[in-house]
């Protein structure tokens, strides 16, 4: 059974982990009659191909949206129009196109300027993800008990948002319809300034010296540790990520680096109050997310 969703032809422009994952649902639960996959190299396409992970397979982004009642983009962020500008002449009218990319705004500035007439368009993006990329690291269940935040334009079709909703719960997860900005904002505290921080202590770990690098990864503890898992994604998508919503990035590293000098100016003159109550704070923001089954 398809749980109400199903797809003549569905079209994913990427397949990294996202586009992967998402791959493996569809065929798991038999929600398309095709899947045409389009990715960069023939590399991936290889893989794709030995996964049995598409019906077919293909470097041209147009040649996997011909006749697509869907096409789901799963690039990074910074090809975005390059790939709408090339697809949109093979989009047949009804088309619904979304994405998962997690600045929003972008899909709006980048695609739907390409897209022709009686196309829909509805930006999506399923919050879950790990460090890993490309089509071996996918796996089906890596959308379970997730949010998915579709953000629709004002006038976009209730038909064509019902549809990008009803997959990704098929997929198990759950759906919320935001503002575009309103999304970007929300990332930007909850996943773009914390990668910009893992990046950057790692960073400052790489240019210790060669006996004290050697210390830091035998000594990891948990709080390193993760650092580390989350300063291995890919370069390239997050790059693109920082570039694409640094207005909101940059308004919440403001507000952090506040913070930190206040923390800083504490540390120095040992105001143990003040640090034990900013500790005992944040603790309650951890409680919240294990409230919210997402830890």
């Amino acid at each position: 059974m398809s749980g109400g969703v199903h797809f003549r032809r569905l079209a994913i422009i990427g397949m990294g982990l996202i586009g992967s994952s998402l791959a493996r649902v569809v065929r798991n639960h038999g929600l398309a009659d095709h899947i045409a996959a389009a990715a960069r190299t023939q590399a991936t396409i290889d893989t794709v191909q030995r996964l049995g992970l598409a019906d077919s397979v293909t470097t041209e982004a147009a040649v996997a949206a011909a006749g697509a009642d869907l096409v789901m983009i799963c690039t990074p962020l910074g090809v975005y129009s390059e790939i709408a500008e090339a697809m949109a002449p093979a989009l047949e009218a009804g088309a619904i196109v979304s994405d998962v990319g997690s600045v929003k705004r972008t899909a709006f500035s980048d695609i739907q300027p390409h897209l022709p007439a009686g196309v829909h368009l509805v930006p999506g993006h399923p919050v879950a993800g790990t460090e890993h990329s490309g089509p071996e690291s996918g796996f089906a269940e890596l959308f379970e008990g997730r949010w998915c935040i579709l953000t629709p334009g004002e006038d976009t079709e209730e038909g064509a948002v019902e549809t990008v909703a009803a997959l990704w719960r098929r997929a198990g997860m759950s759906v919320e319809v935001m503002d575009a900005a309103h999304h970007d904002q929300v990332m930007a505290i909850t996943s773009h300034l914390p990668h910009l921080i893992a990046y950057t202590i790692v960073g400052t770990a790489t240019d210790l010296g060669e006996r004290l690098q050697r210390e830091v990864a035998k000594f990891s503890a948990g709080g390193f540790r993760d650092f580390t898992r989350i300063a291995a994604s890919d370069p390239v998508m997050w790059r693109d990520v920082f570039l694409a919503n640094s207005e909101a990035v940059l308004e919440m590293l403001g507000r952090f680096n506040e913070d930190l000098t206040a923390l800083q100016r504490a540390i120095r003159r040992g105001q143990g109050e003040v640090l034990e109550d900013t500790f005992a704070r944040t603790r309650a923001i951890r409680q919240g997310v294990i409230d919210a089954k997402q830890a």
